[in-house]
């Protein structure tokens, strides 16, 4: 069940992640982190008052609170880092947050055998490899990194934190809703003082304006409930089985969205990538096979 709902988590966050960057390429990123995550917390609270999801308030909820303020700030590091680039090292070098989950399961006692530190070893090294790193040409910036590694690092943390703000799955549901509530009110502070900043909330106007938001409606609700998903299937995998082995599991999205850009977009993977895509997926069989 473990690998089953981590390898879930993979596909909803490549995908998330593949419908997100198609559509800040229309739309300001920050006006499409706020309005996904709006239309998520929308449906959201249906399901949290369909299942009675409220009577499961208690102290664990603070874990959520804390991821939905973290991932806002990790997404917005992680565009402005891509906008320093060069995307080749910059996108690699995100998916590293896989440490911090990691690094916690380690903490509290978990020893994956042999098999399974293998697989983690490998897994990782497709995953960093299946970004397509830049092994030479321009020279990073100093500041590029940095955010992107306090990216890698929020992306990581929300991972670890999610996995701890219930125990119930009405209660992820209320923990998935709290994040989400966070989230907006996190993104739509940035949104407010980049608009006050002289930033755009909107396209311009030749480029449709509030017209081109309301087209892209649908998509942002598949970011937005693809990323709510995500996380729940997260949460699962690491209650069900190792933390260890779900977060490296789950953090094969970036091949998700490689392949994504392949079929759509008719984008061509360099051999990085499928040497990278291939270890993944030998490290994966590592993971589910120890």
């Amino acid at each position: 069940m473990t690998a089953l709902f981590a390898l879930a988590t993979s596909l909803l966050w490549g995908l998330a992640d593949f419908g997100g960057g198609l559509l800040t390429r229309r739309v300001p990123a920050l006006t499409v982190v706020v309005v996904s995550q709006c239309i998520a917390a929308a449906v959201l609270g249906i399901v949290v008052v369909a299942t009675g999801g409220w009577s499961e308030a208690g102290s664990r909820l603070w874990f959520a609170v804390a991821a939905g303020a973290v991932g806002p700030v990790a997404m917005l590091s992680f565009y402005k880092a891509l906008a320093l680039g060069p995307m080749g090292v910059i996108s690699p070098l995100g998916s590293l947050g896989v440490a911090v989950p990691v690094g916690v399961g380690l903490l509290v006692g978990e020893r994956p055998g042999l098999l399974q530190s293998a697989g983690v070893l490998v897994a990782v090294a497709g995953v960093v490899l299946a970004g397509g790193p830049q092994l030479r040409g321009a020279p990073v910036q100093r500041q590029a990194v940095i955010l992107t590694l306090l990216a890698a690092f929020g992306f990581g943390a929300v991972m670890a934190l999610i996995a701890e703000a219930s125990t119930t799955v009405t209660g992820l549901f209320l923990a998935l809703f709290v994040q989400r509530i966070t989230n907006i009110a996190v993104g739509g502070t940035a949104l407010y003082v980049s608009v006050r900043r002289g930033g755009r909330a909107l396209p311009a106007p030749e480029e449709g304006g509030a017209g081109a938001v309301r087209a892209a409606l649908p998509a942002l609700a598949f970011v937005g409930l693809a990323d709510v998903a995500a996380n729940g299937t997260y949460a699962l995998a690491a209650q069900h089985g190792p933390v260890t082995v779900a977060a490296v599991l789950a953090s094969l999205y970036p091949v998700v969205t490689a392949l994504a850009a392949r079929g759509v977009l008719g984008e061509r993977m360099r051999g990085v990538q499928a040497a990278g895509a291939g270890l993944a997926l030998l490290g994966t069989l590592l993971l589910a096979t120890g």
